[in-house]
């Protein structure tokens, strides 16, 4: 062999090796760092699958400002509604067993439970509760720092007022999540906990996955990710109890890490088996990924406007859309304070699972769709993902403080409150919404609203503006009116559905 030969194949050795080193992660890494530093995000964690091998698995930053320990790969951050999927998995694993059928009336296991209206009370099924499709938004005030325990929870569901007919329109519910979660514990003769823990942590091998927060911190465990929001365009820790959503638990209570979280990926990519066993039959698998609720592109995530999908839709857990020609299942996750995202493209075996320590950072939705296009193959003109999503939900908060604006410039000058402050004092109560009280302190009113509290300041007319003691929470206005006997009668907080009667 000559020289010329020799050097000849010495470059196609060359090349070869180049090729064989790069990968679609390349450069990965460094993008998603500094993805992380645009989004302000303190701490992050994402894992990565591919073909049932973990190719990424890494944490960024720090699980709480202001100090140094690290994020890690085994950081425990709140999966919120990611946890749905594991409700609709231990659902269907209890169909398989024959405890139930998602098509069994919701009144067969739970016989007690009744809605406002009566038909849905006797025709709504499982599928109904897991879908969307109730008939009413999820009433966030019976959870959401409402004090209340899933017992008296459960017992209002049947004040809610209707907001649509029932299975005519996609109505995103967490409450009806805790009851399939409750459907799951009667059927299965055991918590929704220790179902979860037995039928899906405990064979996929989760050991650092709790169901709820009560459940890790009984545990001591203390790589936790600390909550985070920005408040007046500074990042702040915010004071978040561990357990805000336990009295919801089926609906997005669970911790987990991306250690944990890639056996998760790996089971569903594998069609519900781990080593090659399978935990759920392959029908009711595929039923999960099956479309059951339309969700109109409007009611769907912002990220639409640029990704286009031809349909958006909600299956058993998840969302479904899809992406470049490609099937696309996912969900995300956020309560206050944190967000995360798990999402799939089956056909490829590939999915991805991000956490942050921010409240509703879509960091998430920007690097979910940045591996997949690393993994489906550049477009001609190539997403920067992080940038485009910024942009977009820069123009989304510029509006928002524009309306807040122009509804502040509304505000009347000049006006009193039609009594003296000690007469807005007392007790107020709804059977649905609970109680508020109003109370003087310091010369000053103030209210509390569940376990929440704040200081009103007088803003016009019986109309008082509540800055919250938890920063993080917007000012709301709260009216007062007055019974025709000129005493104050009711509380409301205008633009929510939140009404109380005094009582005393």
């Amino acid at each position: 062999m000559n020289t010329r030969t020799l050097a000849a194949v010495a470059v196609l050795v060359a090349a070869q090796s180049a090729h064989a080193q790069q990968t679609p992660l390349d450069g990965f890494d460094a993008y998603a760092a500094k993805a992380m530093a645009d989004w302000r995000v303190p701490g992050m964690a994402i894992a990565i699958v591919k073909d049932d091998q973990v190719v990424f698995s890494k944490g960024f930053g720090v699980r709480e400002l202001g100090k140094p320990e690290p994020v890690t790969e085994h950081t425990r951050f709140g999966i919120m509604s990611t946890t749905k999927a594991f409700t609709t998995m231990l659902l269907a694993m209890l169909a398989d067993s024959g405890a139930l059928s998602l098509d069994d009336h919701v009144s067969k296991h739970l016989p007690t439970l009744q809605f406002s209206d009566p038909y849905v009370t006797r025709e709504a099924t499982v599928r109904d509760l897991v879908t969307h499709r109730i008939g009413f938004a999820d009433p966030g005030y019976l959870w959401a720092e409402s004090g209340l325990t899933f017992a008296q929870l459960y017992d209002r569901v049947r004040l809610v007022p209707a907001q649509t007919s029932f299975r005519s329109h996609y109505a995103y519910n967490n409450v009806s999540y805790a009851l399939a979660g409750e459907v799951a514990a009667r059927a299965g003769k055991s918590s929704w906990q220790s179902l979860t823990s037995a039928r899906i942590f405990t064979p996929l091998g989760m050991s650092e996955s709790f169901a709820d927060a009560a459940l890790m911190l009984a545990a001591g465990t203390n790589d936790v990710s600390a909550p985070h929001g920005i408040v007046r365009d500074t990042v702040r820790r915010l004071p978040v109890a561990p357990g805000v959503v336990d009295n919801v638990a089926p609906a997005g209570a669970t911790f987990s890490n991306v250690v944990d979280m890639a056996k998760w990926m790996r089971f569903l990519l594998d069609s519900g088996r781990v080593n090659g066993k399978r935990l759920v039959s392959a029908a009711r698998f595929n039923e999960l990924w099956t479309p059951q609720t339309v969700i109109p592109q409007p009611d769907f995530y912002p990220t639409t406007t640029l990704t286009k999908p031809h349909f958006t839709a909600y299956g058993l857990g998840w969302f479904l859309e899809d992406y470049r020609g490609e099937f696309v299942v996912f969900h995300t996750g956020s309560i206050e304070g944190r967000t995360a995202i798990v999402g799939l493209l089956p056909e490829r075996r590939l999915g991805i699972v991000i956490f942050t320590n921010l409240d509703h950072s879509e960091v998430r939705h920007a690097l979910m769709y940045t591996v997949f296009d690393r993994y489906i193959g550049a477009e001609a003109k190539p997403h920067d993902w992080s940038a485009e999503l910024r942009a977009m939900y820069k123009t989304f908060s510029d509006s928002a403080l524009a309306r807040q604006k122009r509804a502040d410039e509304k505000r009347v000058l000049g006006t009193r409150p039609s009594l003296p402050l000690d007469k807005y004092t007392g007790a107020y109560a709804d059977p649905l919404y609970g109680n508020a009280t109003v109370r003087m302190a310091d010369g000053k009113l103030t209210i509390t609203v569940g376990t929440s509290s704040g200081t009103l300041e007088h803003w016009h007319y019986d109309i008082f503006r509540a800055t919250w003691d938890d920063s993080f929470n917007s000012p709301a206005l709260v009216s007062f009116v007055l019974d025709a006997d000129g005493a104050v009668g009711e509380v409301r907080l205008p633009g929510s559905p939140l009404r109380y009667r005094r009582t005393k």
